[in-house]
């Protein structure tokens, strides 16, 4: 079953590369009492998600902030040292935050995973963001190909702040 609006985020482990290493964050300390922005991708370093997806988000992160947002957090069924080269490499580093789900254990426990091994990526993330309201989701926008990024993109996304 695919999360909804009013639904409470499930607690769930991703992890995080910073300055100070490797780290664990659950979800309970990334939303709790928090307005957070999260916009999942299918991959680090593939085409729409780097090209579109996330310039977006770095691109309005002054107006989104400026809105009442604590965090914007991007997810990835990948790696935390992927995650943590694809900020390197996209500057992005210091604006968002880049978590690796990297058992897609909260991509499937909010029934947006999908199964990309045709395309040889094998069990990724559906394109998605949403607003989350201490630890609620208050908005979502799900892509409807992974090939696009205009439903959960950054500028549909601030009209809903």
């Amino acid at each position: 079953m695919t999360i909804s609006i009013g639904d409470t985020l499930p607690e769930v482990t991703l992890k995080e590369t910073n300055s100070d290493g490797m780290k664990e964050v659950t979800t309970s300390e990334l939303f709790d009492g928090k307005t957070v922005v999260v916009f999942a991708v299918p991959g680090a370093f593939t085409p729409t998600c780097t090209q579109n997806h996330l310039p977006g988000y770095l691109k309005n992160f002054d107006a989104i902030k400026a809105k009442g947002v604590d965090d914007i957090a991007v997810i990835a069924v990948n790696d935390a040292f992927v995650m943590d080269a694809w900020a390197k490499s996209t500057g992005g580093e210091d604006k968002l935050r880049f978590l690796a789900d990297w058992d897609a254990a909260f991509t499937k426990a909010l029934g947006m995973e999908m199964d990309l091994s045709a395309g040889t990526l094998g069990v990724r993330s559906k394109r998605y963001s949403m607003i989350v309201k201490d630890g609620k989701v208050a908005a979502l926008n799900i892509e409807d190909s992974p090939g696009q990024a205009v439903t959960s993109g950054a500028e549909a996304l601030l009209e809903q702040l």
